[in-house]
């Protein structure tokens, strides 16, 4: 099995709350005795994961980045969710994410709003989880992330429902704000090149979109629109 480093107490803490993928050993500094790392160290005896402690030097030679803090763990593939038979749920799709902090800063906004589950196309993140895990602040281990090959199968499975796909897409579309996401909905968006697919755009039941206080011309990047859109969704559900 593949193994992936895990850096920090945020992302090891949730790696170990979320319980969404083997975490084969913690490394922890020494030294390292504040009350956080106390709780994840007995997080890790009580579900039997092996602690290694080591001096700081040591563990800054097996890291990747300089921000890991003293603590490190060794971990195996996630497990993905699928969708959930659910009343009036909130899902999210993007496409097009390229960059991993992005991605992990809009698993965090989406995780933070209450989203049910994040779809996105069918892809590795695996080799970037080091990044998309901090960039999150450990809320890509806790949202329910749904791979798909075929995201307008999911979507025309959950319009059967009643569940309304929002599209951020300015063409014949209204001010977010005056969407109405107080029942079931998808919002849907691409990134800031490419935007979203035509086979997403084909099945919208309202484009959407955020008004600027100018002319600006270009797009928010993927992790800010995501955020005005899921706490609106927070805020009409409130």
């Amino acid at each position: 099995m593949e193994k992936y480093i895990i850096e920090g107490n945020i992302s090891v803490k949730a790696v170990l709350q979320a319980k969404r993928r083997k975490v084969f050993e913690i490394i922890a500094d020494e030294k390292k005795k504040d009350k956080d790392t106390f709780y994840i160290l007995h997080l890790a005896q009580e579900q039997n994961i092996p602690v290694r402690k080591l001096k700081r030097e040591e563990i800054d030679q097996l890291a990747t980045g300089k921000t890991h803090g003293g603590l490190l763990a060794y971990v195996g593939e996630r497990n993905y969710q699928t969708v959930k038979d659910k009343k009036d749920p909130f899902y999210a799709i993007v496409e097009g994410i390229e960059d991993p902090f992005n991605f992990g800063y809009i698993c965090r906004s989406l995780y933070a709003a209450g989203c049910d589950g994040l779809i996105v196309p069918e892809r590795n993140y695996s080799n970037a989880v080091t990044t998309v895990t901090k960039s999150s602040a450990g809320a890509s281990e806790f949202i329910d992330i749904i791979p798909s090959n075929d995201i307008p199968g999911i979507i025309l499975s959950l319009k059967k429902k009643g569940i309304q796909l929002f599209c951020a897409m300015r063409k014949d579309a209204i001010v977010y704000t005056e969407a109405d996401f107080t029942k079931g909905c998808i919002l849907a968006l691409g990134g800031e090149k490419r935007g979203l697919s035509k086979q997403i755009l084909d099945l919208s039941d309202q484009n959407i979109h955020i008004a600027y206080a100018n002319d600006f011309k270009n797009a928010l990047n993927g992790a800010s629109a995501v955020s005005i859109l899921a706490f609106e969704v927070k805020r009409q559900r409130s």
